[in-house]
């Protein structure tokens, strides 16, 4: 176990190395500060705390970054953990630290009803406080590279739901912000968790095929050098094979093993000038056989986190494809490290980015009050974290959108005016139809009208970016409130009547306080609206109010009534389940076979020396109980109106065997807060897989809700009760 001391040297040393302007004093203040204020606190595998914030300033030096930033980093979770406040940081090591340590502090005073909350709001304050400051984000994803390399003493659980968050979240952020090398490291860590299997047998092979790699990789360089050495071209050229999470995902998407694959290799060559590139480029092409449609200009066309390479994949004469980078170094410094190399040599290492340079924040800022805290997520995902496709304007401006994006997303990029007033769509001078997915290059022209009557509720449905769904339900929420309310009425008492839920129960003025609490709503009238226009489904406001309704709607006890029967006492046991019947208290287990859950029709049987075993009515097994012979074995079991022990079931979900089926099932189980004791899949013949998972629910609303939410998923086609 490394010691304090350690990690103190290291940070010093990568401040002296990457970072010598910074301020020794006030770093060392911050970390006696940080020493003292951690100093009753331990890590998971016993260290003193204090190690992870030096270990995150050691990663915020190594990237270049100022003294407030490296003191930011020292202090991030102070606010959170211990009882340091804004105002004494502010004091003693000035506002702008303050404000980076709040902006990194996570809101987990603060409650929430579901994961989803906590998390986008979560998420819609980091990118508040990046959109005022680049550096907030890069203390959190520093902070969130040194837990992904300490998660071994995390809990099993643990381990999977922080791998996730990271896969989803902070290894795309850090692909969005530039940062390729903490990208790799964040996936391929996370991957060790989430798919250890897919991981080991990967490190296995290139393990053992480490010399035939560098044998490879020797000769593409040696080839490539001597030409530009011959032409007069100076330069660095090195190989390296593609990152574990890099293959992983090829073998998913291809359908193939790791010994199948040919695109394992990529070669970068850093030159002095942009001239220098397109050389470089021409004697690639000349050297080696191209693959058609893989060349890539970022450097005429960079991307929006400032990116800029020509990449090209050929094939050398031994028949293997690799891949070859080019560029200057300027743009290997901002390849590394983005928007940190943006920040440290565009702006100076003493003021603070300027971050009006990144549209994509303020898209993710924009009008996000009005969206569902579920869809606010998932949205997110889609306008941070696809690919881009880059299209272009009559007037050749570079318009970025989410990979799949529509004339409709591209006309909401322009202005909202611009999506309102569109009634049609030119792609390259042709008419096309508003639903056409743009492709790289296309030149998109938006044909608008005075008289247009605004967008489509359809278009919600057709538009891929959360900017233009947003845009398009502001105009809803503001132009059609009674046309809102009608029909967000209508999807709600549909609802209603799927879970076979009166609406009149509504008019009970002692239940309608109660749910519109839990519903967060003034009014109906309001959450109506909301529905209406999409801020907020009717399923969602359904689940959190149906217990309440359907307790409203049963009626009455008859005071007469004893609720007792006289000719058969039942026994309560612990398990949650009422036996009836003159078999006296006895011994309940829950049958494997089906795995009954409260909720489900339930009935019991006896067994010998094993007391009742519980099974569900529509269990194969339980299809005896109409044999004459095993009757009077069979007797009636209820569930019992208190509160018991979790219980376990297994879904088995089939769908096509698509990437990413496993992590979303996961995902879903992860925000559900249920407790996952397995998760597996397999390939299935005909490009199916099935996916199965065992957790904790506490009742059948509980489960079907999950169901019901794995079965939205994109290729899902039966998600069905399983056996353990």
């Amino acid at each position: 176990m490394e010691s304090v001391q350690e990690h103190y040297s290291a940070m010093m040393v990568a401040i002296r190395r990457y970072a010598p302007y910074v301020d020794i004093e006030k770093v060392d203040a911050a970390y006696q500060y940080a020493e003292e204020k951690h100093a009753s606190q331990k890590r998971k595998d016993g260290s003193p705390y204090v190690i992870h914030p030096l270990a995150v300033a050691e990663i915020i030096a190594e990237i270049g970054l100022d003294t407030d930033a490296v003191v930011g980093a020292l202090l991030h979770d102070c606010i959170e953990d211990t009882d340091s406040s804004f105002d004494d940081i502010a004091k003693r090591f000035g506002r702008t630290v303050a404000e980076l340590v709040e902006g990194v502090t996570k809101l987990t005073r603060v409650q929430y009803s579901t994961t989803e909350e906590q998390q986008m709001e979560n998420l819609r304050k980091m990118f508040m406080a990046m959109s005022k400051d680049i550096r907030v984000i890069l203390i959190k994803i520093a902070d969130r590279l040194h837990n992904t390399r300490t998660l071994q003493y995390q809990t099993p659980a643990k381990k999977i739901s922080k791998s996730l968050e990271t896969m989803e979240i902070y290894a795309p952020l850090a692909h969005r912000l530039g940062m390729q090398k903490i990208k790799w490291e964040l996936e391929d860590e996370s991957l060790k968790y989430l798919e250890p299997e897919a991981y080991n047998e990967i490190m296995a092979y290139l393990d053992a095929h480490e010399e035939q790699a560098n044998q490879f990789m020797r000769g593409v360089q040696s080839k490539i050098t001597t030409r530009l050495s011959s032409v007069g071209i100076h330069g660095k050229i090195y190989g390296r094979i593609k990152h574990v999470y890099s293959i992983f995902r090829k073998m998913k998407s291809q359908h193939k093993t790791i010994d199948e694959l040919y695109d394992l290799y990529a070669f970068r060559i850093i030159v002095d000038t942009i001239p220098d590139c397109y050389n470089v480029l021409g004697h690639i092409h000349d050297l080696f056989n191209l693959v058609p449609g893989r060349f890539k200009d970022y450097i005429s066309t960079p991307k929006p986190n400032m990116y800029q390479s020509l990449h090209t994949t050929v094939i050398g004469s031994d028949g293997i494809p690799f891949e070859v980078q080019i560029r200057t170094w300027d743009m290997h410094q901002t390849a590394e490290y983005g928007v940190a190399a943006h920040w440290k040599y565009k702006q100076g290492v003493n003021k603070t980015g300027d971050e009006k340079d990144f549209e994509w924040i303020r898209r993710l800022l924009e009008s996000q009050q009005d969206t569902d805290a579920e869809e606010y997520v998932h949205s997110l995902k889609v306008d941070m974290f696809d690919d881009e496709v880059f299209v272009f304007t009559p007037k050749g401006k570079v318009i970025s959108l989410p990979q799949g994006s529509t004339p409709i997303d591209f006309a909401y990029a322009i202005h909202s005016a611009v999506g309102n007033s569109m009634v049609g769509a030119k792609i390259a001078g042709r008419i096309a139809k508003i639903d056409e997915p743009l492709k790289n290059g296309d030149i998109v022209e938006v044909i608008t009208s005075k008289t247009a009557k605004g967008p489509s509720r359809d278009w919600l449905k057709i538009c891929k970016s959360n900017q233009a769904r947003n845009k398009i339900r502001q105009w809803f929420k503001k132009e059609c409130r009674e046309e809102n309310i009608a029909h967000g009425k209508a999807s709600f008492e549909a609802e209603l009547r799927h879970f076979n839920i009166n609406p009149n129960v509504l008019n009970n003025a002692e239940v309608l306080p109660t749910v519109l609490k839990k519903v967060c709503f003034d009014s109906l009238d309001d959450m109506y609206a909301a529905i209406g226009y999409g801020g907020i489904t009717a399923q969602k406001c359904v689940g959190r109010i149906r217990d309440e309704l359907v307790q409203a709607a049963k009626p009455a006890k008859d005071p007469k009534d004893t609720g007792l029967n006289l000719n058969k006492a039942p026994t309560h046991n612990e398990s949650g389940v009422i036996v009836g019947g003159d078999i006296g208290s006895c011994m309940v287990k829950f049958s494997r076979c089906c795995t009954p859950v409260p909720g489900d029709d339930i009935v019991g049987f006896i067994t010998k020396g094993y007391g009742v075993s519980i099974h569900r009515k529509d269990c194969p097994n339980a299809k005896a109980a109409s044999d004459p012979a095993q009757a009077d074995r069979w007797v009636q079991v209820s569930w019992a109106n208190t509160e018991s022990e979790p219980f376990s079931t297994t879904l088995e979900i089939d769908s096509n065997a698509r990437q990413g089926v496993f992590l979303d099932v996961a995902t879903i189980l992860a925000s559900a807060k249920v407790r996952v004791t397995e998760i597996s899949a397999r390939d299935l013949p005909n490009d199916r897989a099935l996916t199965l998972a065992t957790f904790d629910v506490k009742n059948i609303d509980e489960l079907n809700a999950i169901k019901q939410k794995i079965r939205g998923l994109s290729g899902v086609t039966d998600v069905r009760r399983g056996r353990h």
